[in-house]
Formats: structure tokens, C-alpha cells, sequence
């Protein structure tokens, strides 16, 4: 099992940056895929980024891509979210995500494990 904890979320400026944290409890964080999905008030989550067990392979979505980074250090069991130039349209709350499948997932459905979510606010 795993347990997963959010953090770095708060309030920054159009154009600006902020990482995210995502602490995992348990030796076993390096056998997981890991992912940040996001969801905004009365809207369905959305796949952000993914990466594999090994670091090896990351996946963003178009909305993210070139703007946001994922990463993972296996031996600090965590899993960060680069995020900069962000938009008024990235405010939502972001959450970690692991799962064990034998390949990554863009499906919120696949995930065996979810952190509480941490809230991004960008404003204009």
C-alpha cells in the first residue's frame, strides 16, 4: 500500500512558476507509475502527467505540454510537478496518483492510490 501527500500548491501570478510535491510513504513508490491529474470545481478530473516506475518515460497532456514537467527521485520517494508559465486556466486542485498496471495510464480509473490534492490558484 501506499500512501500519498501533496504539497508546494498556493497562489502565484499569471507567467509565474510553482513545483509540487507529492510524498509517498512505503519502499514500494519505485515499482509505481506515478501521475498528476487536476480537477477544477464541477468539472471531471483530467490527466495532467505521467511517468514511468523507472523515471524513463513521462506523458503530458496537450493542455500541459512544454509548460509542465514531471519528475520522480525513487530514492526520496517523491514524485515533484514543474509547472511554469502558468495560466488563470490551471487553477485547480492537483493530485498525485499511483498505479501498478504494466503500462502508464491516462485513465484516473487505472490508479490504486490518490494523495488529497493540493489547490493552485493563478490569478491575471
Amino acid at each position: 500500500q501506499v500512501q500519498l501527500v501533496e504539497s508546494g500548491g498556493g497562489l502565484v501570478q499569471a507567467g509565474g512558476s510553482l513545483r509540487l510535491s507529492c510524498a509517498a510513504s512505503g519502499r514500494a513508490f519505485r515499482t509505481y507509475h506515478m501521475a498528476w491529474f487536476r480537477q477544477a470545481p464541477g468539472k471531471e478530473r483530467e490527466f495532467a502527467a505521467a511517468i514511468t516506475w523507472s523515471g524513463d518515460n513521462t506523458y503530458y497532456a496537450d493542455s500541459v505540454k512544454g509548460r509542465f514537467t514531471i519528475s520522480r527521485d525513487n530514492a526520496k520517494n517523491t514524485l515533484y510537478l514543474q509547472m511554469n508559465s502558468l495560466k488563470p486556466e490551471d487553477t485547480v486542485v492537483y493530485y498525485c496518483a499511483a498505479e501498478r498496471g504494466r503500462f502508464v495510464s491516462r485513465l484516473g480509473g487505472e490508479y490504486d492510490y490518490w494523495g488529497q490534492g493540493t489547490q493552485v490558484t493563478v490569478s491575471s
